[in-house]
């Protein structure tokens, strides 16, 4: 699949979603989207290439230890990644073409806006059990 950036400048492929696709609300979401939560999707670092423009990157260290990284022309938020981990975190919406796969689910919903109405997914007040 492939995807990019709001002007193009920034281009990725990846050949799976590895995770499921989830919606996050935490906080630092809804500030780095300007959206009251963000489909995101771990892909294995295998699985995921910079096609054109990684020189257009920029990142910025949203928490210790995790890496946003987003468009410098344009300001899209392609994706997210913790040193050591095997996957990134896909921002799902930035895929040019749609993922066979469905959200699954809501996580950091300790965060959710008042006035968002959230669907009947599963929600956690932070991480799901067992991560």
């Amino acid at each position: 699949m492939l995807g990019s950036c709001l002007c193009g400048a920034v281009t990725y492929e990846v050949d799976q979603l590895d995770l499921p696709i989830t919606h996050c609300h935490c906080l630092t979401c809804q500030k780095a989207h300007a959206a009251p939560f963000v489909p995101t999707a771990g892909v294995l670092r295998q699985h995921f290439r910079w096609l054109r423009g990684e020189d257009q990157l920029g990142s910025f260290q949203s928490s210790p230890g995790k890496l946003r990284h987003f468009c410098r022309q344009c300001g899209s938020h392609l994706l997210a990644e913790r040193e050591g981990r095997p996957h990134v975190i896909l921002r799902v919406a930035t895929l040019d073409e749609a993922p066979a796969q469905q959200a699954s689910q809501h996580i950091w919903t300790s965060h959710t806006r008042p006035w968002l109405e959230v669907d009947n997914l599963p929600c956690w007040p932070e991480w799901p059990p067992g991560r």
